[in-house]
């Protein structure tokens, strides 16, 4: 990615819903340039989506949590099964797959402790792939909506 192409993502991460000719406008591009390298990007799968941000709150998830799992035995078939049924649950916004202690840390929303803890004990505690899990309550999240590309080693 050229500089054009990085501010062009930079602004799209501020705000997805503005138009190209104000991308264009800010950064002293043409409109159909700026339509093409945004076109391209989307092609090359740097740009893979627009999405809104939402109020958790607003949707009746009041509780943020990260549970750590740990899934025995550690086969392809167990870990690809695991994921595609937990990523179904309605409670869970995220899962990333591990290496060390834990196989599994996913995040999930939940309308208040209580719901939470049916989650915990109906749908996790009860399969027979995990051995074992912790929970970690989200107090607040704080994420970065804009980032820049790292820069390359040198070497």
């Amino acid at each position: 990615m050229d500089e054009l192409d990085s501010a062009i993502v930079r602004l799209l991460q501020e705000d997805a819903r503005q138009s190209n000719r104000d991308i264009a406008r800010k950064i002293g591009i043409a409109p159909s340039t700026c339509l093409e390298r945004t076109r391209l990007l989307r092609e090359r799968g740097v740009i893979r989506g627009y999405h809104a941000d939402i109020d958790l709150p607003s949707l009746n998830r009041g509780v943020q949590a990260m549970v750590a799992a740990q899934v025995r035995p550690l086969s392809r078939a167990v870990i690809d099964a695991f994921q595609r049924s937990i990523a179904e649950l309605p409670e869970v916004m995220s899962m990333f797959v591990l290496a060390g202690s834990d196989d599994f840390l996913i995040q999930v929303a939940a309308q208040d402790i209580d719901q939470l803890h049916a989650f915990l004990v109906d749908r996790l505690a009860i399969r027979k792939e995990i051995v074992g899990f912790r929970t970690s309550i989200i107090f607040r999240h704080i994420r970065k909506t804009t980032l820049e590309a790292l820069p390359d080693r040198p070497g």
